[in-house]
């Protein structure tokens, strides 16, 4: 079973940035797509970013894009969401997600697909 945490959440002004990471374990990450998904309260779920198995290819949510980057590390079992130009919108709980694949060109922003998830951590941004 692939365990994921999730850290770097917090309080950050408008403008500012953020800095998410993820570590999974005990797995390795080679054979997985990864994936950010947030939930603001009383809103359904929403892709933020996905990467696909060797880190060649992302997708972002048209919210973030130009804002956000995501990258992975498969050897150190890591993926980080680099957060700039936050906006009050984008307050919400931050999940990291993994779905097993086959090494593919590519990923999708659908949480249907992904079947391993963190925790969250919360990013609050005051308008």
């Amino acid at each position: 079973q692939l365990r994921l945490v999730e850290s770097g959440g917090g309080l950050v002004q408008p403008g500012g940035s953020l800095t998410l990471s993820c570590v999974a374990s005990p797995l390795t990450l080679d054979y997985f797509t990864l994936g950010w998904f947030r939930q603001a309260p009383g809103k359904g779920r929403e892709g933020v970013a996905c990467i696909n198995n060797n880190g060649n290819f992302a997708n972002y949510g048209d919210s973030v894009k130009g804002r956000f980057a995501i990258s992975r590390d498969n050897d150190k079992k890591t993926m980080t969401l680099q957060m700039n130009s936050l906006k009050p919108e984008d307050t919400a709980n931050y999940y990291c997600a993994a779905a097993l694949t086959v090494l593919q060109e590519s990923c999708e922003l659908d949480d249907a697909e992904y079947g391993h998830w963190g925790q969250g951590t919360q990013v609050t941004v005051p308008s």
